[in-house]
C-alpha cells in the first residue's frame, strides 16, 4: 500500500530531454508567486554543459537552481539536477546526489529521480514526463503511479520529440494526458491541495 508522508508535503517531479527548456518555460511562467511547493526536474544536459537559471522563468516566489548534494527541500524552489549526477529526494527532506552507471543512456536519469520522489513523497507526488527523445522517464513514473500519485505525460503530438511521452504511454496509464498549457493549470491545482 502506498505510503503518504505528511511532513513533506506535496511535491512535483517531471522527467524532460529534447526540447525540454522550451516546454518548462512555458510551464514555469504560468505558476503564482509564491509558488507553495517544490518541483524536481531532470533535463538531460550534456555534462559539460553550464547550468544557466536565467534561461528558465523563476524570480521572486519561484528560486529556479541547479540543485546541491545535501541541499534542504524548499517550497517555491525548483531544483534541476545537476549534470553528469542523478538528482534523489531523500526522506530526510534532503537532495543528494548519486555517481551510479548512467540509466538509458542517462546521467541524471528521470527515472532515478522519479523513483526516489515516488518512495520519498507517496501518494503526495504529481510526476510528469515531457518531451524527450529516449525512454527515460517511463518506468519511473510508473513508480509514481504505484506509490499512490498523481501522473501526467505531455501529449505526444505536442512534444518537440515524442519518445519519452509514448514510452511513458506504454508503460503506465497516467492520469492524465497533457498539453502544456493544460500541465501548467493541473501543476498551479496540485500546489493548491486540489
Amino acid at each position: 500500500m502506498p505510503e503518504n508522508h505528511p511532513i513533506l508535503g506535496r511535491a512535483i517531479a517531471i522527467g524532460v530531454s529534447a526540447g525540454g527548456v522550451d516546454v518548462l518555460n512555458r510551464l514555469f511562467k504560468n505558476l503564482p508567486r509564491p509558488f507553495p511547493i517544490p518541483i524536481f526536474v531532470t533535463l538531460h544536459v550534456s555534462a559539460h554543459a553550464a547550468f544557466i537559471p536565467e534561461a528558465f522563468h523563476g524570480g521572486p516566489g519561484l528560486v529556479v537552481k541547479e540543485s546541491e548534494d545535501k541541499e534542504e527541500i524548499r517550497s517555491g524552489h525548483v531544483y534541476f539536477a545537476a549534470a553528469d549526477y542523478h538528482l534523489l529526494v531523500e526522506k530526510t527532506g534532503r537532495l543528494s546526489f548519486s555517481s551510479e552507471e548512467p540509466v538509458h543512456y542517462s546521467r541524471p536519469s528521470s527515472d532515478v529521480m522519479l523513483e526516489s520522489a515516488a518512495e520519498t513523497y507517496g501518494r503526495d507526488l504529481l510526476g510528469i514526463v515531457l518531451t524527450g527523445a529516449n525512454d527515460d522517464g517511463a518506468s519511473g513514473l510508473a513508480i509514481v503511479k504505484a506509490e499512490g500519485g498523481r501522473t501526467i505525460v505531455q501529449d505526444p503530438a505536442t512534444a518537440t520529440s515524442d519518445t519519452m511521452p509514448k514510452a511513458a504511454l506504454k508503460l503506465c496509464a497516467p492520469d492524465e494526458i497533457l498539453s502544456p498549457e493544460e500541465i501548467a493549470a493541473s501543476m498551479i491545482r496540485w500546489g493548491e491541495g486540489k
